[in-house]
């Protein structure tokens, strides 16, 4: 009886759990066995097809010989120059490198760092200068390709003179007829920042050194008169020759294709800037030139883009119907129409801004302006190409705009003003520089 009882009792006791098999571990779990596929290194074609952050970061992981040749590919080009990240993209990649990845980058694919916006504009000038010089040495003298004249025609626009302000080339497109951005003081600085966009026949072999010239003296009419200018202590001025689009010749004059995709890179070119000088933002002037002046309006009403003047020369009209439509504040959109300029006025491609209707304010240019007759101080332009030259008074309004001083530009356009004796005179007149008596050309 024991014997029966002990045995139940164990039972009883192994059913509730109470006593384990002596000496018998327990059995563990099964283990999941998990398979990691291993990480694909980063090829050239990778970055060569891909976008955005993510064709950035493929950048930096390539090994020196596969970036050099991503950097040659026609599909990283594209991106690069026609569909690049976005500013505040490049921004943080280019935060987020350390100094020995940003010198690696910058001189292994100068070509690509070198037109990202969001890059610092003095780093952009240094890569796009490598590009330049080493295109122009891979060419070994062939100075019959329309490539290397093209090339040498910014080398030549970068050249500058003794005292003169730094030059930076900031957008450097090797394509085709090319495009190409030069800036005429230092645009990560510059309390004042003017963009200079042209228009029809432009091209970089025919006007790119002219061109790069007109935007260094409207930066010396700037400069001369910053201490008129609305920001108090705060000083320094650039001026961009932005041939950063392509311009239409004869085959693609009456079209309107070109102004759209130059608008669209024009509003690019802005927003690096933007996010460049974040919590120090610059003043922002636009002065666009005939079919440029169509190309500018269009990036105004995009809302992807904003300026805190405009001036358009020369303008033959844009889709847009009142100044009101342009994101650019109240009372900031000027419009000058020199005398015998048959493309101004024309409202080809659609309202003219110099109509009383559209709501700018239209420059005195038509007379002779700051004195009488031949004792003028400057002249007026005359024709459709000599709004920016030396001398006249379409370029010192220009630079007066440009230094936030259009309610002086604006007075004059209005009649002058009383001096309080009874006398009513420009305002430019308290404005003249002794060089602005002398003869000029």
């Amino acid at each position: 009886m024991l014997l029966v009882a002990a045995a139940l009792l164990t039972a009883s006791m192994h059913s509730l759990g109470v006593v384990e098999t002596p000496n018998v571990p327990p059995t563990p779990p099964p283990t999941a066995v998990v398979a990691v596929a291993p990480v694909a290194p980063v090829t050239a074609d990778d970055a060569a097809t891909a976008h955005g952050r993510r064709m950035l970061d493929d950048l930096v992981a390539l090994a020196p010989a596969d970036l050099r040749h991503a950097q040659d590919d026609a599909r990283l080009v594209a991106t690069v120059q026609d569909d690049p990240p976005s500013a505040v993209d490049v921004i943080r990649w280019w935060a987020g490198l350390g100094d020995g990845a940003r010198q690696y980058v910058e001189q292994t694919a100068p070509a690509v760092v070198g037109n990202l916006e969001g890059v610092p504009y003095a780093v952009r000038d240094r890569a796009n200068r490598t590009t330049l010089d080493r295109a122009l040495a891979a060419a070994d003298g062939d100075d019959g390709s329309a490539t290397v004249r093209m090339l040498g025609k910014v080398r030549e626009s970068l050249v500058q003179q003794p005292g003169d302000p730094q030059r930076f080339l900031v957008t450097l497109d090797t394509r085709g007829p090319g495009r190409a951005a030069i800036a005429i003081g230092d645009l990560d600085t510059a309390t004042d920042v003017t963009l200079v966009v042209p228009g029809m026949f432009f091209t970089v072999s025919g006007q790119m050194v002219d061109f790069t010239a007109t935007a260094n003296d409207l930066a010396a009419e700037q400069a001369s008169l910053v201490p008129l200018a609305v920001h108090g202590d705060r000083s320094g001025v650039a001026v961009v020759a932005w041939m950063g689009y392509r311009t239409p010749d004869l085959s693609n004059i009456l079209s309107l294709q070109l102004a759209e995709t130059g608008a669209g890179r024009l509003e690019r070119a802005v927003d690096g800037l933007r996010h460049v000088r974040d919590g120090d933002q610059p003043r922002l002037n636009l002065v666009a030139h005939s079919y440029g002046s169509t190309t500018a309006m269009m990036a105004l009403t995009s809302g992807r883009m904003s300026a805190d003047t405009l001036t358009v020369l020369g303008s033959p009209g844009s889709d847009v119907r009142s100044a009101s439509d342009l994101a650019v504040p109240h009372g900031q959109v000027f419009v000058g129409s020199a005398h015998s300029d048959p493309i101004a006025g024309s409202g080809y491609f659609g309202t003219d801004p110099g109509e009383a209707s559209f709501g700018a304010t239209v420059l005195d240019l038509r007379t002779a302006t700051h004195g009488q007759g031949t004792t003028a101080v400057f002249r007026r332009p005359v024709g459709h190409n000599d709004y920016l030259k030396p001398g006249t008074a379409s370029l010192h309004d220009v630079a007066l705009i440009g230094v936030g001083r259009g309610d002086v530009v604006r007075d004059q356009a209005q009649g002058g003003s009383s001096r309080g004796d009874g006398v009513t005179v420009s305002p430019d007149v308290f404005l003249v520089r002794p060089q602005d008596l002398q003869p000029r050309d």
